[in-house]
């Protein structure tokens, strides 16, 4: 097992910084260890505590600073205004499908002459492919607004322009040297652009344009606010930052999900025997991969139809073929990251190699993301698992904490045919005959870029903290500093010179569970999943540091605290 590296967040370092954490804690009447944590997430001063506990919709950016918003305004209305027929175009993972729903539905509610489309994974593959653009133009569509996708499909738009369709581009990806020749394009990454917050996903740039439209034509904003449930899943899914905007916007969907979600999100989260309430990890987990199975093992109109779904029985079917989905998604999920593994350790050079490149041509495309996560739990090293798609290969990489993927395969982008994304998940094709020079480039690229520590999982600690401080209290006030996730993760502590009390028990062969104390401290139950590799160790009775999450286990009706182990060090 990979040793883990622990690394501490910024604890205060001068007598100012721990007078400004004791007039936190004195103002907020919470103890030095919260007030600590607060001041670690840049909150020092009563107001910024209070709207970071009780976020308001009305602290949301006016959509108007984005950059060309006016013009896609302006473009909708005229759409709509008349009578036009608008294409609704998305890409097939969580935030695409998501972003489609949310913006095709609110539109139907007022707008009749509307339809949506999704590039087919295998046949087309991401973004904006010539098929639509042939469907919008035989079909007479006079306007396309792309969702999660587009930003860097100039050729393309160009050639749509040309057949009198107009597009209007929401995305969030960073865009390329030359941006699209669209009516409008709207994405937060463009260096010309002034919105202050640049971590929107694709279903916060369609959010951000509908409210835009509702501001110009003065109208309700309630209705808009009530597909928020979508956007916070597309939040959890696209593992962008839980801070700024999207931290109002989760917190509003997780309320909505939570107290009246849509029907079809109600079929799904039934048919993913999740108990309410819903938080992110419930909504990574559970939600997310179900809805991402349509696009990975059939088409993603499955999830856009579930997400849309006003008829319960309707709903209920949809989200049965979406759960089958899932089943085959994870066989071959299973499967592929089985072969992967093999191939890793059967050649030395990959073995000591800084990265890893695979490709096979007989892989399914719609699980090639997972896969590369799952090798990554095993090589602790950025990652790209490539498959043949269209006579072209084709694949997903995965990154670890600290090292941008992006800019490695931007750094190989003659050897490629298209590529984009995010500093740590990214798209690619490039021609079969190209995969072996790409891979040694790829090698090449880390090798001289990544540090040593990236090569090391990592476990991001707040601080130490004794178990004597923990009670419900402390645990429910932890709780309201969510919702949790990228630059707001639930808060990781230390405690040191940790004893067992009694034996430790290993469940279903990998997980572990023991109760522990400290010095003049409560007893604790703790739970360690996957880590029953830690039991020989414990039984010498040797004291040790726990990293651990304080959480609330529910058995039979009783609620207690309980710490999730993180690691152990001896």
């Amino acid at each position: 097992m990979v040793e883990k590296r622990w690394t501490y967040q910024k604890l205060p370092g001068t007598t100012e910084e721990q007078q400004a954490i004791d007039s936190l804690a004195q103002a907020i009447n919470v103890n030095s260890f919260l007030a600590t944590l607060l001041w670690q997430r840049n909150i020092t001063e009563f107001d910024a505590a209070k709207s970071f506990f009780r976020p308001q919709l009305s602290q949301l950016h006016d959509p108007n600073l984005m950059k060309d918003m006016d013009r896609a305004v302006e473009r909708l209305s005229r759409a709509i205004d008349k009578g036009e027929k608008i294409l609704i175009y998305g890409d097939y993972d969580v935030d695409g499908t998501t972003s489609v729903a949310l913006f095709y539905g609110y539109l139907k509610t007022f707008y009749p002459n509307l339809e949506f489309y999704i590039p087919d994974r295998y046949k087309e593959g991401y973004g904006v492919q010539r098929p639509g653009i042939g469907y919008a133009a035989e079909k007479g569509f006079s306007l396309i607004v792309t969702l999660d996708c587009g930003i860097k499909s100039v050729e393309l738009i160009a050639e749509a322009k040309s057949l009198g369709i107009d597009f209007i581009i929401c995305d969030h990806h960073r865009p390329g040297e030359v941006l699209p020749d669209a009516v409008a394009v709207l994405d937060p990454k463009r260096e010309d652009c002034p919105y202050p917050f640049k971590e929107l996903t694709g279903c916060g740039v369609g959010f951000k344009l509908l409210q835009a439209y509702n501001q110009y034509h003065q109208l309700p904003v309630e209705p808009l606010f009530e597909y928020l449930d979508l956007l916070a899943i597309s939040i959890a899914a696209d593992i962008v930052p839980i801070t700024g905007e999207n931290r109002i916007l989760a917190h509003y969907g997780l309320k909505r999900l939570n107290a009246a979600p849509r029907t079809g999100l109600q079929a799904l989260i039934k048919a993913a025997s999740l108990k309410p309430p819903l938080d992110i990890t419930n909504v990574v987990f559970g939600l997310s991969p179900r809805i991402n199975a349509a696009g990975r093992i059939k088409h993603a109109y499955d999830a856009v139809n579930l997400l849309l779904s006003e008829d319960e029985h309707e709903a209920e079917e949809f989200a049965r073929i979406i759960n089958v989905h899932n089943t085959d998604r994870r066989q071959f999920d299973t499967r592929i990251t089985q072969e992967a593994l093999e191939m890793i350790d059967r050649d030395h050079l990959l073995k000591s190699a800084k990265s890893t490149v695979l490709f096979k041509n007989d892989w399914n495309k719609g699980v090639v993301g997972i896969v590369a996560s799952r090798c990554i739990e095993q090589y602790y090293r950025p990652t790209i698992i490539l498959t043949e798609s269209n006579e072209k290969a084709a694949g997903s990489a995965r990154s670890v904490p600290g090292f941008d993927v992006y800019e490695a395969i931007e750094a190989c982008s003659d050897l490629l045919e298209q590529f984009g994304g995010h500093m740590y998940a990214a798209g690619l094709t490039l021609k079969v005959e190209n995969v072996p020079a790409f891979q040694q480039r790829f090698e090449e690229v880390v090798s001289r870029k990544i540090q040593v520590e990236h090569l090391k999982p990592l476990v991001e600690v707040d601080m130490k903290l004794p178990l004597s401080a923990i009670s419900e209290k402390f645990h429910a006030i932890i709780s309201q500093m969510g919702p949790f996730g990228p630059e707001n993760m639930t808060p990781v502590f230390v405690a040191e010179q940790v004893h067992l009390y009694g034996t430790p028990r290993i469940l279903k062969e990998k997980h572990l569970k023991m109760d522990i104390r400290q010095q003049g401290s409560p007893i604790f139950s703790c739970i360690g999943f996957g880590m029953a590799h830690f039991y020989e160790r414990l039984l010498d009775g040797r004291p040790f540091d726990l990293c651990y999450q304080i959480e609330i286990n529910e058995f039979q009706g009783k609620r207690s605290l309980q710490l999730q182990i993180k690691d152990i060090k001896f």
